[in-house]
């Protein structure tokens, strides 16, 4: 077995892991990422894409801890995908350059007020009547449409900006497995390509996969100082149409949630994917899938009864969000890192949060003295296998 030996071991090839790959590179450290199956097959994959700007965690008229921890992403993204930013994603897909918020009826004045209040200025503009995107000119709305400073983006070409630089240092592997002595994680090994790799830190980015490699440590001193996750679940909703409706938006009611969220996305043939969450992916756990799609359907056509799309097909799937153990499986307000001796735990808890999330591994890196270059990387052994991008969903579900 090849032993290799790098200052930082990345595990998890979501967006969250090849951010922090390129940052931690840029910083002058070398790093490796492993993953055991597609980049971004995860909870990447599954994402709306949506660069929230914490605007949807305050409709109960508020703004909140988790709105504050979200609200500078995406600028910190928008200056990337100029490539201005700490990373260059110019190669990246942008869906929509904003996301909206609509209110099928009256929102009431309290929260018109707050909308337009100066906490909430540079996040939510009112939308005239003549700027409304398609889906709200038709004369049957009534509601009330706000703009928000909030992208949305092409997961797949996200993926493929941050892999493309370091792809060299991203490899595919089924057979991670921590080795530790004492209290201490002395190396991960690879079986299935026969490699040995020791680092200054190894570093856990790889979502719901995370609790697996948590587990391998529990018979290890190091498992009394690991945190414990918690799943949120999801059941999300796809409808592919023959449409061209661009739409990208929230609606809201009178709760603290939305009522639903919609994305739309470009599928290879040409036609489009109205992709489906909010509250009817949370309140939908427990629902079969043709019971979810009924729901969905019920609901588009009270929010929307004007749209009729064009030959739908529909299709449901299941998801966790993984994360740092709440109490009461509450949401958290930020990314989360925290460390155990030489491991870093690490949730991105939201994909607007992978640069957060860099920012405190690096910071945690910083502050134990962990600097570049303490160790040098060895030519990798030729032919090891490096994974592909995941495909979407929308590709594969119809």
């Amino acid at each position: 077995m090849r032993t290799v030996t790098t200052d930082l071991l990345i595990i998890g090839g979501g967006i969250a892991g090849l951010w922090l790959l390129n940052r931690a590179q840029e910083q002058g450290y070398s790093a490796l990422l492993l993953e055991s199956g597609d980049l971004g097959g995860g909870q990447s994959a599954r994402s709306q894409g949506i660069i929230h700007g914490g605007t949807k965690y305050a409709l109960n008229g508020a703004l909140t801890q988790a709105s504050n921890s979200i609200a500078g992403m995406p600028d910190r993204w928008r200056a990337c995908l100029k490539g201005e930013g700490e990373l260059d994603l110019s190669d990246a897909q942008i869906l929509s350059d904003a996301h909206y918020m609509w209110s099928k009826g009256s929102i009431g004045s309290k929260m018109t007020t707050f909308f337009a209040s100066k906490a909430l200025k540079g996040r939510v503009d009112s939308v005239s009547e003549a700027d409304r995107p398609e889906t709200f000119r038709n004369p049957a709305f009534r509601g009330a449409l706000y703009r928000l400073n909030e992208l949305v983006l092409d997961v797949p070409s996200v993926i493929h900006a941050l892999a493309e630089p370091v792809q060299q240092r991203i490899i595919k592997t089924t057979a991670a497995e921590f080795i530790c002595d004492d209290n201490r994680v002395s190396a991960v090994e690879c079986g299935d390509v026969s490699l040995r790799i020791e680092a200054q830190r190894y570093i856990t980015t790889a979502g719901e996969g995370t609790e697996s490699l948590l587990l391998q440590l529990q018979q290890h001193h190091l498992a009394a100082q690991l945190p414990a996750m918690q799943r949120r679940p999801l059941h999300m909703v796809m409808v592919r149409h023959r449409s061209d409706l661009p739409t990208f938006a929230h609606c809201i009611s009178t709760g603290s949630k939305p009522v639903m969220t919609i994305t739309t996305h470009p599928t290879a043939d040409g036609e489009q994917v109205w992709y489906l969450g909010g509250d009817l992916a949370e309140t939908g756990v427990d629902r079969s899938q043709q019971e979810q799609i009924q729901e969905a359907r019920k609901t588009l056509h009270k929010l929307l009864p004007w749209i009729e799309l064009d030959k739908p097909r529909w299709a449901t799937f299941h998801v966790n969000r993984a994360e740092p153990k709440q109490s009461s499986l509450t949401r958290p307000d930020s990314a989360f890192a925290t460390s155990a001796a030489n491991l870093i735990v690490s949730w991105p808890t939201k994909l607007a949060l992978a640069p957060d999330l860099a920012d405190q591994v690096l910071a945690l890196l910083g502050e134990q003295s962990v600097q570049p270059g303490l160790d040098t990387t060895a030519e990798l052994p030729e032919n090891l296998p490096h994974p592909t991008i995941a495909e979407p969903l929308w590709e594969t579900l119809f």
